[in-house]
């Protein structure tokens, strides 16, 4: 128990850093999310780590139990929905089950995790690089609203989510200990975190 806690720790060490280096390629263009007439919380996004999985339960474990029951009920939900849209063909795009509702605590249009949010939710939206060994580093521009204010402004800064990812990847080895390796592979989404509760880890 004291290594994971110790090892999340480090994670909000890390999602900290995240927080300051995204800010840093957000600022010079104002870029925010304020107003925005989509919503990327309607994204499909799959995460792969076990360290995130656990320290996103985390915060689950710590709501209280009706707002739990209420998230969990609309993962259920979500994967229900998500599971049909790939059926069809189609992309999922229904929306986060952590996204609160009115009159819950919060306020309605908030993330009801925010300080356990996954990296990805941390990071979409700016223009960013990955360099994976052995391959060519690969470019992203960043969502639409990004991608104008660049066009705008002839530049934008371009966040490098290589030791971003590096520092994780550390990390997610350092909570497995000798399972490192072992596990099957994390393909999820954080619906599907939700609905098969913590790892079995």
């Amino acid at each position: 128990m004291s290594r994971r806690l110790g090892v999340f720790r480090r994670l909000e060490a890390l999602y900290a850093r995240m927080q300051r280096e995204y800010d840093a390629a957000a600022r010079p263009l104002s870029f925010t999310c304020a107003g925005c007439p989509q919503n990327c919380c309607t994204s499909f996004f799959q995460h792969h780590t076990y360290v995130e999985w656990a320290f996103l339960w985390k915060g689950v474990a710590a709501l209280p139990a009706g707002q739990r029951e209420a998230f969990l009920a609309r993962a259920r939900d979500y994967v229900d929905a998500a599971r049909a849209a790939l059926a069809r063909g189609e992309t999922p795009a229904a929306m986060c089950p952590l996204i609160t509702q009115e009159g819950e605590e919060g306020g309605g249009g908030r993330c009801g995790l925010y300080a356990h949010r996954l990296m990805i939710c941390r990071l979409h939206g700016v223009s960013h690089v990955l360099q994976t060994p052995g391959r060519p580093a690969q470019s992203f521009p960043g969502c639409w609203r990004h991608q104008e204010l660049a066009a705008a402004a002839g530049q934008a800064p371009v966040l490098d989510r290589t030791p971003l990812y590096r520092e994780l990847a550390a990390l997610e080895r350092d909570f497995l200990g000798p399972r490192a390796g072992r596990l099957p592979r994390v393909d999820l989404t954080l619906a599907e975190m939700l609905v098969q509760g913590p790892p079995s880890i």
